[in-house]
């Protein structure tokens, strides 16, 4: 062996390789990026010897992250859904989310890989569909609060939703851009109102690696029906939740782990000159922090 050979700490076994890689970690500049790739390196080299990862296996890994980046693009973001999946974003959620005093704050929910900025200004009590879509009329109202109880006057509450059909507008050429989507202020009593369709469930996209994932664990892609919200007003934070409809099968089988009880509303139906309406009351209680928006996760 060579005198420079000799000088060089190299690695010997597997398990000599991380303490060198955590030597290049731990000079990275800013202290919470070392910690976290610190961590991640450690955590994913215990997982590959704890599992005596086989070569096939590790390509097969490989090739699922390029998939996921491949399939992203302008009508679903894929690499969200696989972290949905893995009930990592209903994790992060909670984690930074959790209860205020007296559980006095709203419970946030994931963001979900379908919310678009720029929802269309609405007034209360508009209708957020803009195209042909049949389905259960539902009225949705409630109260912004704040965490002393006091409402919120205009505070905006931007919500989306998929059709009865079970697809987003982006996702289904018959629908009109931006249907079922749309921005509402609340009023000096912190009161919202808007009108829409029922929600259905529906599947997650299930053509691409994410799909072939669910296949592969015998899970089935189905959500339970929802609302998405997202609560703003300067000084507060952002809050980001969804609403389930309390009548649906798939409430304890949600493929992304996202629904928690205080997130199921009661969806109460009336007939009305012989129609079915539906009803949702739903306030939200927001907590002080930075006004700060997520990044779109389609355009």
């Amino acid at each position: 062996m060579s005198k420079v050979t000799d000088s060089l700490v190299l690695p010997t076994t597997p398990e000599t390789i991380l303490p060198l890689v955590l030597e290049v970690m731990a000079r990275t500049p800013d202290p919470r990026l070392r910690q976290l790739l610190c961590s991640l390196s450690t955590h994913m080299h215990q997982f590959v010897i704890e599992n005596q990862v086989t070569e096939k296996e590790f390509e097969r890994a490989v090739k699922f992250l390029v998939g996921i980046g491949q399939e992203t693009g302008e009508t679903k973001n894929e690499v969200i859904l696989a972290f949905d999946l893995f009930g990592v974003s209903t994790l992060v959620a909670m984690l930074n989310n959790p209860p205020g005093k007296e559980d006095e704050s709203s419970k946030a929910g994931l963001l979900g890989p379908f919310w678009r900025a720029n929802a269309p200004v609405c007034q209360p009590g508009d209708n957020i569909v803009r195209s042909d879509t049949p389905g259960i009329t539902m009225e949705v109202r409630g109260v912004v609060y704040d965490a002393q109880g006091k409402p919120v006057p205009n505070a905006k509450v931007d919500v989306w939703q998929a059709s009865p059909v079970g697809l987003y507008e982006n996702q289904d050429p018959n629908q009109a851009d931006m249907n079922l989507r749309g921005l509402f202020t609340t009023d000096a009593q912190g009161r919202y109102f808007l009108r829409t369709v029922c929600p259905s469930g529906y599947p997650v996209p299930t053509d691409g690696p994410c799909g072939e994932l669910l296949d592969a664990q015998l899970r089935h892609p189905n959500r339970p029906a929802h609302l998405h919200f997202m609560i703003s007003s300067p000084g507060h934070k952002v809050l980001i939740t969804q609403v389930f409809a309390d009548d649906d099968v798939n409430l304890a089988s949600d493929p992304v782990f996202g629904v928690t009880a205080p997130l199921v509303g009661h969806f109460e139906k009336h007939t009305v000159n012989g129609q079915t309406v539906a009803q949702l009351t739903q306030d939200f209680h927001l907590v002080p922090g930075e006004m700060v928006f997520p990044h779109p996760p389609i355009p």
